[in-house]
């Protein structure tokens, strides 16, 4: 019976050391919560408020950003817990995105009293858009010209110096702002998510775009290139009141599931919170010429016509190095540098980084729906068809027998001899194709046939009825039948070293 006397003592020890425990855990609450150590932007940044699962590490999440984007636009409730938000937007409408300074005391005081840069761009959250990008936007443009993607409406903003609006990036915008002072954007996307898909079947649904705001300090020499904050969102944008229907579907599916079920999806936010993320990778929108302008004072949004930056001008064509280059059709023993040099010379140059490690055999195994998907319909349709080496069909072909060789004689007789050797036969014919049926292309075309200068052939002449000579003219050669035949016969002018062209 002794060692169960010993038990009440024992759970009386324990228990005695877990109030002085629990006692001692509770000291210090209140000093914790002194008013000189309470931040409300300590409470802004709990996860309760930021609306969205944090894309950094676990080591950043509780790191205090300098700066929060907020988009006045309701998140979908039709997106997974463990997903991100998913915002929808109507085409040309004005959301407001307003600029918080969420430094704590004493942090980047070198921005106190400065202004700082931010550049906001809509740009393709899928990896397969990102990577054709730029022809992307391309193909945009040509579909809409004299149009931009991204816009802000001035008058309704607050706070924002200096807006501005690169003609050659049209889904970009970049301003000043005081982060001391209340500050807030009116941005408006013009593009809808279903211009970037292929529409096959008709109902395709539209690509998700992305909101990103990149803010740069300034540095020594009055230029805003140091990186401070990224943040961004993920989007899609319909026609005008688009968003709203698809807000009110998502919302009547999520009502008809089961609870069970609504616990697996986010709750819809009256606002987006833009999550941190890594700054955008292209330097040439951060170090650009119109830079320096932001040291001015004065105000403007440039939208008018210019040349652009230098550094969005195409690269020179390489020089070409391989006799066999010189061809139109690309060979499937091409190399990638080869390759690369056939992109330029058949105007193609805006896709050289895309295929940078492409071989002839590479692009050559590219069937019609990949060229498009990768380029788009109209630039995407021009490749294949230089690709597969499509000639357009000429307007009129005709075909050219050589009776006399007489054109050759003001040259050395070797060069006689051996033109007469190869174009002597008279049953040789030479195919001539005409595009703008004109006198002076057939003079050209024929000159070329024999290798001489255009100025060596005074006139035509097609012979007629009774042997009659008919100078040849434009009407006549467009009334010409498809593939007709004809002897070139040569006749020394009387007046120069010229000869006149006789078609028999």
């Amino acid at each position: 019976m002794a060692w169960a006397l010993k038990l009440p003592l024992a759970d009386e020890v324990i228990e005695s050391g877990l109030v002085q425990d629990f006692d001692a855990s509770l000291s210090g609450i209140g000093q914790e919560l002194g008013a000189g150590a309470y931040s409300m932007s300590d409470v802004l940044a709990l996860p309760i408020f930021k609306q969205e699962e944090s894309s950094l590490p676990p080591d950043n999440e509780n790191k205090i950003l300098p700066f929060q984007y907020v988009l006045c636009a309701a998140t979908s409730p039709a997106v997974k817990l463990h997903d991100e938000t998913l915002t929808y937007l109507n085409q040309g409408q004005s959301y407001e995105i307003r600029m918080l300074d969420n430094r704590k005391l004493g942090e980047l005081p070198e921005i106190n009293g400065k202004l700082v840069k931010s550049i906001f761009r809509v740009v393709f959250h899928d990896r397969r858009l990102q990577y054709t990008e730029h022809q992307q936007l391309e193909g945009w443009r040509w579909n809409r010209p004299g149009d931009r993607i991204l816009d802000i409406d001035i008058p309704m903003s607050v706070g924002i110096i200096d807006p501005r609006a690169n003609p050659t990036q049209l889904n970009t915008v970049e301003f000043l702002w005081d982060p001391a002072k209340r500050t807030s954007v009116f941005i408006q996307v013009h593009c809808i998510s279903t211009e970037f898909t292929m529409r096959k079947h008709g109902g395709e649904k539209g690509v998700p775009f992305r909101v990103q705001i990149d803010t740069f300090k300034e540095n020594e020499n009055g230029e805003y290139t140091e990186h401070l904050h990224s943040a961004s969102c993920q989007i899609k944008v319909f026609k005008p009141k688009g968003a709203d229907r698809k807000q009110k579907t998502d919302r009547e599916k999520m009502e008809k599931r089961t609870p069970h079920e609504k616990e697996k999806y986010q709750p819809s936010y009256e606002t987006t919170i833009l999550t941190e993320c890594s700054p955008w990778p292209e330097i040439t929108y951060v170090n650009n010429s119109p830079s320096p302008g932001f040291n001015s004072s004065h105000s403007s949004f440039s939208l008018g016509e210019g040349n652009g930056s230098p550094n969005h001008q195409p690269e020179p064509p390489p020089p070409v190095t391989d006799v066999s280059l010189k061809l139109n059709n690309l060979l499937p023993t091409t190399t990638p540098q080869e390759a690369q040099q056939w992109l330029h010379r058949n105007r193609f140059s805006t896709f050289t980084r895309l295929f940078t490690n492409f071989s002839g055999a590479d692009l050559l195994k590219l069937t019609r729906d990949d060229v498009i998907q990768i380029c788009g319909p109209a630039d995407g349709i021009r490749l294949f068809n230089a690709l597969k080496g499509r000639m357009v069909r000429p307007r009129l072909t005709i075909y050219v027998c050589q009776e006399s060789l007489q054109l050759r004689e003001q040259q050395q007789q070797q060069q006689q001899q051996q033109q007469k050797h190869e174009d002597g036969d008279s049953n040789v014919y030479h195919a001539i194709y005409l595009e703008e049926l004109t006198a002076v292309e057939l003079t050209e075309k024929i000159a070329q046939l024999f290798s001489i200068s255009p100025r060596q052939i005074s006139q035509i002449y097609k012979q007629g009825p009774t042997g009659i000579h008919v100078l040849i003219s434009d009407e006549m050669i467009q009334n010409f039948q498809e593939e007709a035949c004809f002897i070139l016969d040569t006749m020394k002018a009387e007046t120069n070293d010229s000869y006149h062209i006789i078609l028999k």
